[in-house]
């Protein structure tokens, strides 16, 4: 009696999936988290492009300065040095 009550009580040994299975596995994982994505209205990417566009043109104005403002210094120091 006490070996059916171990053998009742003992687990199979599990199967590992396969690789097969784990890349269907993979592929409903993704079709999953792509249900969850939420994209954003036309507004909020309109909104979002002008800022975008509004700091690159900042940026750029202001790298542009500085880089006029060093070239002229450093043709200064130049003439000064000849």
């Amino acid at each position: 009696m006490a070996d059916k009550a171990e053998n009742k009580n003992k687990k199979k040994p599990e199967k590992k999936p396969n690789i097969i299975q784990k890349i269907g596995k993979f592929f409903q994982d993704c079709k999953s988290e792509r249900k969850k994505i939420v994209w954003p209205t036309v507004k909020t990417t309109f909104k979002n492009l002008g800022v975008v566009l509004s700091s690159i043109i900042s940026i750029a104005v202001f790298v542009g300065l500085l880089d006029y403002g060093l070239t002229m210094l450093l043709g200064t120091i130049m003439n000064i040095a000849t």
